[in-house]
């Protein structure tokens, strides 16, 4: 969806600049003098509502939060020179950031940032006479109710807005809730049913209602003990998921990976995600940020290679070989995909450049690929690239294998190169000069997978319907018929579905939600043994109380920060 900005939007203060509340713009409307259409018009102040979307979900950012502080991610000190970034990473992780953290502030900036770019199009696309500007206007204000979803789970809190001049009010708890809901189902109606993943359709928001209410028991009452899952909220996830599901507009992926694939923007799965095709945004940074430096996918480019980010915890790679124990985890094909062979002789290390291509999921052990020396790749006698065993050349290491281990912590030995088993999950970028840029892979936030486990989650919950729950899981299990599918699982209850939903959307940002919903957010697992409910929320950018100081008693920290 190419698109020409022709609004220039003002921030202003520190209100918006620094994260805070007062989402006041001043909005310069150029149509009039460029002689564009209504049309145009619309186009121009729909694309801003969406910008954010790519900035938000960059890995240090949102991917940082909703991972990093997880048991599915850990990002040591590398080698004691690279990822120190002041200790951030360590303190997500074991729960003990503060609001200073930069992270949190971009992450906190860009949502509301998005709110903001909302309300400017909710109150500038009724002054169009275009049909498109109803269609436009409901998902301007449905993106404002996702962009609030994203800061009452994030943050505790909601800010409502219609009037540009107006300061927000701050909604909390039960209103919260409330407030998205009716967001929601007042849009549903005039929103299209097919537009592409990258903007919000029906499917979109029946899915983010569903998320909502299977989530609400967290919002109501967020420190609560144990959570009470109303039945009538379950009946609601029920019932929204079936709309998805029944509509048929939407089928499960046969190749797991090709749901991460660049191309992945026409997967029949998406039902809402951050449209990365390379014409558009196309930056995100998923698939370099868990793979070495040594570690360089694309013959075309030299520069082009990973950056020895996270890796996954011992703890959540113990639940892969606990389920399927004595079989080793890549029996499951979300596992692991063998897209390059391991060399072991001369007679076939030499690899055309056509036929080169990195493996997916959970890397593990000695890894193999292009050997660069001096800026280039080693090539053989027939003009093909050679491919070998890796070492940390390019870490002045060259005797270090690049050899993945299950043992990753926060120890001199544990946050080596080497350490922790990495994912590569997202397709690396075919054009991406430097690994950094060129990430075309949609950023998925809903897939019809996770309709069916929500559906399955609410069953649970509500009357303890095992069997439907197993129906709906064991489907998407089977659904994976590229390579041969899991085993079809023969139980199921609430533990057996927050494992199950562990091993399907690893890496999705989803993690930090289901673990506070499930209860184990506060559990202990590498390098974490904080256990204070209070952290299942994130502090308020110090920025963000700073700038509204000048109203007293408007913005309150969220306790224990």
């Amino acid at each position: 969806m190419k698109k020409k900005v022709i609004l220039t939007v003002m921030l202003a203060g520190l209100y918006v600049l620094n994260g805070c509340t007062n989402l006041s713009e001043n909005v310069l409307d150029e149509a009039s003098a460029s002689g564009l259409s209504d049309r145009q018009a619309a186009d121009g102040i729909i694309a801003p509502v969406y910008a954010r979307l790519p900035d938000i979900f960059l890995h240090t950012n949102y991917f940082a939060l909703q991972e990093i502080s997880t048991d599915e991610a850990i990002l040591p000190y590398r080698g004691g020179t690279d990822w120190g970034d002041n200790g951030i990473y360590l303190a997500m992780h074991q729960h003990t950031h503060t609001s200073t953290d930069p992270n949190l502030r971009n992450t906190w900036n860009l949502i509301l940032q998005g709110v903001s770019r909302s309300i400017t199009a909710i109150n500038t696309l009724p002054t169009l006479n275009d049909p498109v500007s109803k269609t436009y206007l409901a998902e301007a204000r449905g993106m404002r109710a996702y962009y609030s979803l994203l800061t009452l789970d994030l943050f505790g809190l909601v800010f409502v807005k219609d009037d540009l001049g107006e300061n927000s009010t701050i909604l909390r708890g039960e209103q919260a809730v409330e407030y998205i809901k009716n967001e929601l189902l007042a849009v549903e109606p005039n929103l299209e049913t097919a537009v592409g993943p990258g903007r919000l359709t029906k499917g979109a928001v029946w899915g983010l209602l569903a998320r909502l209410y299977l989530n609400a028991a967290v919002y109501r009452d967020r420190y609560a003990a144990q959570f009470t899952f109303k039945p009538e909220d379950m009946d609601k996830v029920v019932e929204y998921t079936d709309k998805i599901i029944n509509s048929g507009q939407y089928q499960l992926s046969r190749d797991y990976f090709s749901i991460f694939n660049s191309d992945n923007n026409t997967n029949k799965e998406l039902i809402f995600a951050v449209d990365q095709r390379a014409d558009l945004n196309g930056h995100n940074r998923m698939a370099y940020f868990s793979l070495s430096g040594d570690q360089f996918p694309l013959p075309a480019y030299p520069n082009a290679n990973g950056t020895d980010g996270p890796g996954i915890t011992p703890d959540y790679y113990r639940t892969w070989v606990n389920a399927y124990a004595p079989n080793d985890p890549s029996v499951d094909p979300r596992f692991y995909k063998q897209n390059l062979s391991i060399y072991t002789n001369p007679a076939d290390s030499c690899v055309a450049e056509a036929n080169f291509n990195i493996n997916r999921g959970i890397l593990r052990g000695q890894q193999y690929g292009l050997i660069r020396r001096n800026g280039v790749f080693l090539k053989c006698a027939d003009g093909k690239y050679k491919v070998a065993k890796l070492f940390h050349d390019t870490r002045n290491r060259p005797t270090q294998a690049v050899d993945f281990t299950e043992q990753i912590d926060f120890t001199v030995a544990g946050s080596n190169y080497n350490t922790g088993y990495r994912v590569e999950k997202y397709e690396f970028s075919k054009k991406s000069v430097s690994g950094r840029n060129f990430g075309e892979a949609d950023i998925i936030i809903l897939r019809l997978a996770d309709v069916y486990m929500m559906r399955a989650e609410a069953k649970l919950r509500k009357s303890g319907d095992a069997a439907s729950a197993l129906a709906d899981v064991n489907l998407v299990r089977a659904a994976r018929t590229a390579t041969t599918p899991p085993p079809a699982l023969t139980s199921m209850s609430l533990d057996l579905l927050y494992r199950e939903r562990g091993f399907e959307f690893y890496w999705e940002m989803l993690r930090r939600t289901d673990m506070v919903r499930f209860g184990k957010y506060e559990d202990k697992w590498t390098e974490k043994t904080n256990s204070d409910r209070m952290k299942r929320i994130f502090p308020i950018p110090q920025t963000a109380i700073d700038g509204a100081s000048n109203l007293p008693g408007y913005l309150k920290q969220n306790d224990s920060y």
